[in-house]
């Protein structure tokens, strides 16, 4: 859609993964801009059924998913209560549920599907957005590392706009210039809550001081994986796909401060960089008007005041998973899914007290050494999946949780 007809045209929205922190975000922009977006379907996974149904009845849902079938009793009352709150006798929206209902809700008529969906179930769902030709917003960044060329070469150019603020950021600073004057890419990191720790340092660290973010309200897993750097290799992957980068033109630098979200370096020695306080609330707004910017989406940098930016390299000897995910996305194939899923199994694992902090990391590396592709491979969904399931089994074999 062009910035034109978009300015004239209220946007019909499906929000997957609704109750997350994207989600909820997403849905105050769309509750506060109701003259450019409008809500058609929702989806969670059923882990928070009341908000769900909160969710689905203020924003004037036709449509609630939900991918957990013991979720809907109650999803059911809470959508009828809210339904007739204050003796109104509102239009309860349709309910579908089961593991497919996220996938199928993804495939229906709107104009942009927000896929905030966490970890790999979220493949399902990009891939039956981009198949049924509608905008991805994409904040789930594991479907796309897992899918890899699959996702991102099914996707048409410009359907796929990303959430995540570092390639926001990016995407933004690619408006600056044409693709052949392209020097490089730089992805901030805030370094985590661990910053400046040796690796022996970290030794000992607990869930509760993983889960202890020093800027981004997050999810257990993606703050764990913002503690170990696995999310910034996730993110180092996602910006080669997602921009066509070569992965020896992308840095990682440590920016504590999480002001500027990313750079991108241009051939003349020119540096673009986006910059906004730590707000999700702007590159979501971006992603669901793009290429038009939302009006008061959060507030501005304030620069009557003073400020102190500071960037530093990453010590990827306390935190290799940047350097691990840069081997797996350049061997490609199946290999950057076998990162994705042994990660996540190893971060359920850590927050169990299974394995010791540094032993996610680890443990990732090591069933990545283990997996190998043919060289070129092209990896088919089937292929994707199967090397999914291969690595969570292997994850848990070696942190001592079974099959």
């Amino acid at each position: 859609m062009d910035s034109a007809s978009a300015a004239g045209h209220c946007r019909d929205i499906i929000m997957l993964g609704s109750t997350g922190s994207i989600g909820t975000q997403a849905a105050d922009i769309i509750a506060r801009n109701p003259d450019r977006f409008r809500l058609t379907g929702i989806a969670a996974g059923g882990g928070n059924p009341a908000l769900l149904a909160r969710q689905a009845i203020e924003l004037g849902a036709e449509t609630v998913a939900v991918a957990s079938p013991a979720a809907v009793p109650e999803l059911r009352a809470a959508l009828a209560a809210l339904g007739s709150a204050d003796g109104a006798r509102r239009k309860l929206p349709e309910l579908q549920a089961g593991p497919d209902a996220v996938a199928e809700l993804a495939a229906a008529p709107c104009d942009v599907v927000l896929n905030a969906v966490t970890g790999a179930v979220g493949l399902a769902a990009t891939l039956a957005a981009i198949r049924a030709g509608r905008v991805l917003a994409l904040a789930n960044k594991e479907s796309l590392i897992m899918g890899g060329p699959l996702v991102a070469d099914l996707a048409a150019p410009g359907q796929i706009v990303p959430v995540d603020s570092e390639h926001s950021a990016i995407a933004q600073c690619l408006r600056g210039g044409r693709g052949a004057e392209v020097a490089k890419l730089i992805v901030t990191a805030s370094g985590g809550p661990f910053l400046h720790r040796t690796r022996a340092e970290l030794a000992d660290v607990t869930p509760e001081q993983a889960l202890a973010h020093p800027t981004w309200n997050m999810g257990p897993v993606i703050t764990v994986n913002s503690a170990t750097l696995v999310n910034k290799g996730l993110e180092l992957i996602e910006a080669h796909l997602l921009f066509g980068i070569p992965f020896d033109r992308i840095e990682v630098v440590v920016h504590r401060q999480s002001v500027i979200h990313s750079m991108v370096e241009f051939t003349d020695g020119s540096t673009l960089a986006q910059a906004s306080p730590p707000d999700m609330h702007i590159p979501i707004a971006l992603a669901l008007g793009w290429p038009d910017r939302v009006p008061d989406a959060a507030p501005a940098v304030d620069w009557t005041a003073a400020h102190t930016w500071t960037f530093e390299p990453l010590d990827e000897e306390a935190f290799p998973a940047v350097a691990l995910a840069r081997h797996a996305g350049a061997a490609g194939g199946t290999v950057p899914a076998t990162y994705n899923a042994a990660n996540e199994e190893c971060v359920g694992a850590f927050l169990a007290g299974t394995i010791p902090f540094a032993g996610i990391v680890d443990t990732v590396a090591q069933v990545v050494s283990e997996r190998q592709d043919s060289p070129g491979e092209a990896a088919g969904l089937a292929e994707v999946l199967a090397a999914d399931r291969w690595a969570r089994d292997r994850a848990r074999e070696l942190t001592g949780r079974g099959r």
